[in-house]
C-alpha cells in the first residue's frame, strides 16, 4: 500500500511520462498541444484523461453549472455523434446527466478500459496506448466540428 504522497508522485511521474511521450505529436491544426491537459478552447467542455487504480479513460466532459445550456452542449455533440463514432472507430458511452468525482452535475462521453493500475508502472504501455490514438482522434474530430460549439 502507499501513501498518499507515494501515490502522488507515482501518478505525477506517469503524467511526466505520458507527457513527454506525446510532445512530439502535433495537434490535427499542426500547433503543438498538452495532450494530458488538452484545452478545447470552449468554456465549459474539457477533454479528460484518467488513470486510476482500477481504470484508465478517455472523456469529452460537458461541465456548465445551467442544466438548460449544458443540456444544449450535449444536444451538439449528439448531431455529430455518428461523425465522432465514425473517426474514432468505435461508439462511446453517452451520459447526459452523469455525476463527476466531486459531486457535480456533468455530461459526459466517454470510454474506459478496466483491469489497469495507474500506481503499477507495468500498466502505463496499456494505459498510454490505450490514450494516445483517442486523444489523437479526438484532437481530429474536434479540429473539425469545433465552430459548431461557438
Amino acid at each position: 500500500m502507499y501513501t498518499r504522497e507515494e501515490s502522488s508522485a507515482i501518478k505525477q511521474s506517469f503524467w511526466t511520462r505520458f507527457g513527454q511521450y506525446m510532445q512530439p505529436v502535433p495537434s490535427a491544426g499542426g500547433d503543438k498541444v498538452s495532450w494530458s491537459n488538452y484545452k478545447t478552447g470552449i468554456r465549459n467542455i474539457y477533454f479528460r484523461l484518467k488513470a486510476e487504480r482500477s481504470f484508465a479513460a478517455v472523456a469529452i466532459e460537458i461541465t456548465h453549472s445551467d442544466p438548460e445550456l449544458r443540456a444544449q452542449y450535449f444536444a451538439r455533440f449528439e448531431q455529430v455523434r455518428s461523425m465522432l463514432h465514425e473517426t474514432l472507430g468505435e461508439a462511446w458511452n453517452w451520459e447526459e446527466n452523469a455525476i463527476n468525482s466531486d459531486g457535480t452535475p456533468i455530461s459526459s462521453i466517454s470510454v474506459q478500459i478496466k483491469d489497469v493500475d495507474v500506481l503499477k508502472q507495468a500498466d502505463w504501455p496499456e494505459i498510454i496506448s490505450f490514450f494516445k490514438p483517442r486523444i489523437i482522434l479526438l484532437d481530429q474530430f474536434w479540429n473539425e466540428v469545433k465552430e459548431l460549439f461557438l
